[in-house]
């Protein structure tokens, strides 16, 4: 395989232009960021009777930073501090938070019960107050805040990192294996899931109570919503037809906005999926994980959503746009934030990187190929579902030219907000850099090296330890040397 290129290489945007156009996909790139007076990205946005006051997000995040019993840390709080001094104004979900404990991905999840009200309406004051503070008095009057609500379904590691909990949708040819599923006990049957539509319901009563303008009923990255999307050969209620594929989701926002009227719907939705990966380990280096490639699925009939069942490589629009239809048409969304596949089985696809987590592959394509593919879908679903304002995603890895692609997608209606995530770990004031005139700050731009996904996978806590050096002085960061030295031992004898 070819050398890839960095795209710390690119030092104009002229460069990059070039470098998108070699791999096929020509997308509007301005030549400089522009400040607030003639930003598109600091033009306000109507979600659902709201306007939030510019065209930034933040995406929601698992920091693997709250307490076993589903309560916020100072380590939490920090985070939500930074969101609120961001300059974003369109906080989507800030934290993914388990709709109940078996739904955790991690044992230091968020999650909603009935004492957890004051930790939650807490990260939302802090948020507030952060920006409240770094923009004056007046200016959280256009900020909007939600939570995500989640069950991570078949990634369920409610109680103990080294002990995978699945719950799942339905029997995968491919991931059963990888989470040891070797019976039907781990489906959750019809009785189950009508009851988690009822958590769901009363965890959004619970946001709405601790001040959140609106939530989000994950469908993305092999969590469970995402899973029942694809679940073609499932029985019952929840399987089979598109109708009754989405009946979870469909029943969530028909309670949410019968029991919460007031409260602004969002989905984030990865709009399309491909084979799971694995490192190829005849290409490996002494500790250094090999490149990734499809992990032997054959035949037809593959359950995933948004793809060819019989190509699975191949993307299929034709049911995400049914999807965002009925989200518009009849559920009520207000806003969709799209992504692509899961960061357990296909983490190029999601978000392209670099350097690979310690449980990834060497990325098998060019990093800017999978950030390329998931604008141009986007762009795609913009045009075929008009009136649903949609957040982009797979943003992080342009890196320094962050602002440039932004504020020409956002201008040129290929997407009506930018969503970061990494990014926001370790710089999370970009934003607020960009509309303020100043330059940015190389010193503090993600170049993806994957410790914030590397030390959770490791059951240390989420940051960024390269670049933050409340992180890179932290106790945790010799924990996580120790553990990519670990993983480096166990390459070499592979």
């Amino acid at each position: 395989m070819p050398a890839i290129p960095s795209i710390t290489k690119y030092k104009t945007a002229d460069d990059l232009r070039r470098a998108c156009e070699a791999l096929g996909q020509a997308i509007p790139i301005d030549d400089a960021p522009l400040g607030a007076d003639a930003s598109p990205m600091q033009q306000p946005l109507e979600i659902g009777g709201f306007t939030v006051g510019n065209r930034w997000a933040i995406h929601p995040m698992e920091g693997w930073d709250g307490t076993t019993d589903g309560e916020p840390t100072d380590n939490t709080l920090r985070r939500w501090q930074h969101f609120g001094e961001s300059g974003a104004k369109l906080i989507w979900g800030g934290e993914a938070v388990a709709v109940r404990h078996d739904g955790r991905a991690n044992p230091n999840q968020l999650y909603f019960n009935d004492n957890h009200e004051a930790g939650l309406t807490q990260l939302r004051q802090t948020l507030v107050d952060a920006h409240t503070a770094r923009f004056g008095g007046s200016a959280s009057g256009d900020l909007l805040i939600g939570l995500q609500l989640t069950h991570s379904g078949r990634f369920s590691r409610p109680n103990d990192q080294a002990t995978i909990e699945p719950r799942v949708a339905y029997r995968h040819p491919i991931l059963d294996a990888r989470v040891g599923v070797t019976d039907d006990s781990a489906v959750l049957t019809d009785h189950e899931l009508y009851q988690l539509v009822d958590d769901y319901i009363a965890a959004a009563q619970t946001a709405e109570r601790c001040g959140y303008r609106f939530v989000d009923i994950k469908h993305c990255h092999g969590y469970l919503g995402h899973e029942l999307l694809s679940a073609f050969d499932r029985p019952g209620d929840f399987g089979g037809s598109f109708e009754n594929r989405t009946r979870f989701l469909r029943l969530i926002c028909e309670g949410v906005r019968r029991q919460c009227p007031g409260l602004i719907l969002g989905v984030r939705l990865s709009a399309f999926d491909h084979l799971p990966h694995k490192p190829d380990h005849t290409q490996s280096k002494p500790g250094r994980l090999g490149p990734g490639i499809p992990d032997g699925f054959r035949g037809g009939g593959y359950p995933g959503f948004g793809l060819d069942r019989d190509e699975p490589g191949t993307i299929d629009l034709e049911e995400p746009v049914r999807l965002l239809e009925l989200m518009r048409d009849e559920l009520g969304v207000a806003i969709v934030n799209l992504t692509a596949g899961s960061p357990y089985y296909n983490p190029h696809l999601q978000r392209p990187a670099y350097f690979p987590p310690s449980d990834g592959y060497q990325p098998p394509e060019d990093p800017l190929r999978g950030c390329l593919r998931q604008i141009d879908v986007v762009r795609q679903l913009h045009e075929r579902v008009p009136g649903l304002p949609a957040v982009g995603s797979a943003y992080t890895y342009f890196q320094q030219f962050v602002p440039h692609v932004a504020q020409a997608l956002v201008r040129d209606g290929w997407v009506d907000s930018v969503g970061l995530g990494r990014m926001a770990l370790s710089y999370w004031d970009l934003p607020a850099d960009v509309a303020e005139g100043k330059p940015i700050n190389a010193r503090r731009i993600c170049r993806t090296f994957s410790d914030c996904t590397t030390a959770p996978r490791n059951g240390i806590v989420s940051g960024c330890y390269p670049l933050d050096d409340y992180y890179k002085l932290a106790p945790e960061h010799d924990e996580l040397k120790q553990a990519k030295r670990d993983m480096i031992a166990r390459l070499k004898v592979l």
